[in-house]
């Protein structure tokens, strides 16, 4: 039977109210973008220099002042050791302040920034290291200090070069992916996913407080959560001891709170107890690795007991892959636990389809496009060919899609 590519448009897009307009290769894009990431935070630190970027619990507290100028003269030194416009530069640290610091000072050299999480073991490190042909590691093994230099932002990046690289986990829904696949991040899709993000959010400018607990060396984490949150001038707070997280809530006076159910069932013990009614959103960020190896009622059990410790947070949750840079589903907050079966509706210039014999009839495997879905895997023509129909990128996901245009698992 021959396979069927069926589109499900949207009437309205409940998580967009920005302009969007259908480029030559049909994907929807955002107007009026920056140049550049580098130029967007440039902007938001001289507007909000004197607040609080980040704030590490038991560790350093930076001002966006303090921030840019720390990453600046990380650039600078990164150029002094040789780095420049377009080559590699791997971050590997755990979660804190100086991961954001060696995250922004390679941006601001011109380089690439590489995520590589602190927690691979050091064969599978090595493989993304050499992958990626990267030209300097910030961390790692042996690490003390990072370059230091004068003062270099490199702000000549366009919106269709590559900004971040990023690798997937290696397990896709129903198939075996291999090892860890590089995909590339261009600025369009970093700014839009932002974009998205803090326009579908209604992120407020006057203070944000956002407790993230997504990995920061993944795209939930850094480009849907960090980054973001620098876009409004608000705070990242970072709670790298879970034992502090409680605390931290209360006297943090957090916002936000974002993680993905897995982590956040295992931080209900600390949580017992605790009623923090000054947070107004939490979101439960699921992704395409996670959807497959979760317990389908872990989503159910989680948001319940959330509940209780937030009782007056906007619940919603999010589906995404790294492909996607992180996004591509939104789920509304219904007043009540969701069904674990739902995925949500697309998320900001996210179109969505079917791929497969019964597409028409509403089941597939879900395709994805939009302003914020990568171009290519990092040197890997073969696998973008076949995860590829044109714009179209192939998730690996079966899913139902109904009448009103909500995604649902498949059984």
């Amino acid at each position: 039977m021959a396979q069927l590519l069926v589109e499900y448009p949207q009437s309205r897009n409940p998580w967009c109210d920005n302009p969007l307009a259908r480029g030559a290769d049909g994907v929807l894009r955002y107007g009026n973008l920056n140049p550049a990431l580098t130029e967007l935070l440039d902007v938001q630190v001289h507007a909000f220099s004197g607040r609080e970027a980040v704030v590490e619990i038991g560790g350093p507290r930076l001002t966006y002042r303090q921030l840019w100028h720390s990453a600046s003269r990380i650039a600078g030194g990164l150029q002094e050791h040789g780095i420049g416009y377009g080559d590699r530069v791997a971050v590997r640290m755990p979660v804190g302040a100086r991961w954001i610091q060696a995250f922004l000072g390679a941006l601001l050299s011109g380089a690439v920034p590489v995520l590589v999480q602190d927690g691979l073991p050091d064969d599978i490190a090595a493989q993304l290291l050499s992958d990626s042909s990267t030209d300097f590691v910030l961390g790692g093994p042996g690490c003390a200090d990072f370059p230091d230099g004068a003062a270099f932002i490199d702000d000549g990046a366009s919106l269709s070069e590559l900004a971040l690289l990023c690798y997937t986990s290696g397990a896709v829904a129903q198939e075996d992916s291999g090892p860890p696949k590089g995909v590339e991040l261009t600025n369009e899709n970093l700014l839009s996913a932002v974009r998205s993000m803090v326009g579908a959010l209604d992120l407020p400018t006057d203070g944000l407080r956002n407790l993230v607990l997504l990995p920061l060396a993944h795209a939930s984490g850094c480009v849907d959560q960090l980054l973001p949150t620098f876009a409004v001038g608000g705070t990242v707070v970072l709670a790298p001891d879970p034992t502090l997280i409680a605390e931290a809530i209360v006297s943090e006076r957090i916002d936000t709170v974002a993680a993905t159910p897995r982590i956040f069932a295992g931080l209900l013990p600390e949580l017992a107890g605790l009623r923090a009614e000054g947070v107004r959103q939490v979101c439960s960020a699921g992704h395409r690795a996670e959807l497959a190896a979760t317990d389908p009622g872990t989503s159910e059990v989680v948001a319940a007991a959330l509940r209780e410790v937030f009782p007056l947070a906007r619940q919603w949750s999010v589906w995404g892959a790294t492909e996607t840079s992180g996004i591509g589903l939104a789920l509304p907050d219904g007043g009540e636990a969701p069904r674990c079966d739902l995925l949500g509706f697309p998320f900001g210039g996210t179109e969505l389809a079917l791929w497969g014999p019964q597409a028409a009839a509403g089941h597939g495997e879900l395709l994805c496009r939009g302003p914020n879905v990568t171009p290519r895997y990092w040197n890997d023509p073969e696998t973008t060919e076949s995860r590829f129909t044109g714009s179209w990128f192939h998730t690996g996901n079966q899913v139902d899609i109904d009448e009103d245009g909500l995604v649902h698992r498949a059984d």
